[in-house]
């Protein structure tokens, strides 16, 4: 009996999936921060300040792109590496790649380490999820590579052939888990890529690695299976497809009419029109931009925050509520004021469960960002758009920033760091992280009416 017992609170002490995932990315965080402080990682040759490394790590673990300092100009070539090895580790999953390198040494693959791995990749089934988890890096280093390769061609010209080189794959890297890290500081501090606002290889190269990495696994795993054939998609498929055309094609046009006469009045009609694009698609979730971000127009910025509210979508490199979110929500909308009975798209009934963790997600990031924002107003007075673009960017893991980000004190600093955390294992699921022990008494209150609206 003592050792039923013994057994039973062993197993309530044990750590739940959504728990290993948190502290897994706790621990990636502050493993990556110890780096950044050494010596040999900045160009100074001193210990660096810990909280500065740790935003830093946060930042790229979270794969966001908010710096306190410039990445080129504050880092050295160890202090890069280090970067970049968190950005990747960060877009796919600790759990995906320890499961394919588990595969490949032949090591058998538990119920507990799928089950982790298919919260961490928010796949709907466990089912083939180590399959799956292969085809994500095999999938991974092919986009990464091709897209390496198509830089390095416009960079070499630029740099020589070594540096053009790494700065294809920095930049490929950082491009396909949506991080918004660059190296363009060599150039000019905190330039990202507005000297290549008209370069089409650039462009095209980059927004395409974005995209790509903000569809999601599961979509992925979709056209592979079904190619072509948009109409035996899945329903989440279809529904991310879908809108992510609609909010790239929206955001272009809309970033094309208010900033032609303002950022980009000095381009040409093709600059203007790739600029208008990148600006759509970077805050979705990677944080590079080609127009400068501080200059844009109030109604840009609001824009630019609304898109990073939304951000890219479940089970991929992206931050954001997620476009299926988005949509639920939306569905959910016009469904009530239409009376219909259940919320339908693509001839399919979402399930009752779906709109409420959709309005949940929704509520909880929108509660996080505003409270962020009104604590950091309060303490150091900065220009309330300014705040609002910092926190939301932070929130969906963008990493676009007016300069507001190295003005930051301390504190400000570490909300900024949690909302990068929380944006990345998701607002839910580090709520859920702290209650998913907790004991549920069923049992049901009285029901009372109350107006509403």
């Amino acid at each position: 009996m003592q050792g039923e017992k013994a057994m039973l609170k062993l197993r309530k002490k044990q750590l739940t999936q959504i728990q290993t995932i948190a502290i897994g990315f706790l621990c990636i965080i502050f493993i990556g921060a110890c780096l950044l402080t050494l010596p040999i990682a900045n160009r100074s040759g001193k210990f660096l300040n810990f909280i500065d490394a740790l935003f830093t790590a946060t930042s790229a673990s979270c794969v966001t792109g908010l710096v306190v300092a410039d990445t080129y100009q504050n880092w050295t070539i160890f202090g890069q590496l280090v970067i970049i090895t968190l950005i990747q580790i960060g877009g796919l999953g600790f759990m995906c790649i320890g499961v394919f390198f588990s595969v490949m040494l032949g090591r058998k693959i538990g119920l507990k380490e799928r089950g982790i791995l298919q919260e961490s990749v928010n796949t709907l089934q466990i089912g083939g999820i180590v399959k799956l988890a292969k085809k994500i890096v095999y999938g991974t280093l092919l986009f990464e590579g091709i897209g390496a390769i198509l830089l390095s061609i416009r960079f070499i010209p630029v740099v020589g052939v070594l540096e053009g080189i790494y700065y294809g794959v920095f930049h490929s890297i950082s491009a396909f888990c949506n991080a918004g890290f660059d190296l363009m500081g060599q150039f000019e501090s905190y330039s990202s890529l507005v000297m290549f606002h008209d370069d089409w290889i650039v462009n095209v190269t980059i927004m395409s690695l974005i995209v790509i990495g903000g569809l999601g696994f599961i979509v992925w795993d979709d056209i592979s299976k079904k190619k072509w054939q948009f109409k035996k998609y899945m329903l989440h498929s279809k529904i991310v497809l879908v809108t992510t055309a609609i909010l790239i094609l929206l955001g272009a046009i809309l970033f094309f009419f208010l900033e032609k006469d303002n950022t980009m009045k000095d381009m040409s009609m093709t600059g203007k029109i790739l600029s208008s694009f990148f600006a759509s698609v970077t805050p979705r979730t990677a944080g590079f931009n080609s127009i400068d971000v501080e200059a844009m127009h109030d109604s840009s910025k609001f824009l630019t925050v609304i898109l990073m509210f939304i951000g890219g979508s479940p089970g991929s490199t992206a931050g954001g509520i997620k476009t299926t979110t988005f949509v639920v929500i939306i569905v959910y909308i016009i469904s009530t004021l239409k009376h219909t009975q259940g919320c339908n798209i693509f001839n399919r009934r979402l399930e009752d469960d779906a709109i409420k963790k959709a309005s949940s997600v929704f509520c909880t990031n929108l509660f996080l960002a505003v409270t962020a924002a009104f604590i950091i107003c309060g303490m150091q007075m900065f220009p309330l758009e300014d705040v609002l673009l910092e926190v939301f960017s932070a929130m969906g893991t963008v990493g676009m920033s007016t300069g507001l980000t190295r003005e930051l004190n301390v504190i400000s600093k570490l909300i900024v760091i949690m909302l990068m955390y929380c944006g990345r294992i998701g607002s839910l699921t580090f709520a859920l992280s702290f209650t998913e022990h907790k004991t549920i008494v069923k049992i049901r209150q009285p029901v009372e009416k109350i107006n509403i609206g």
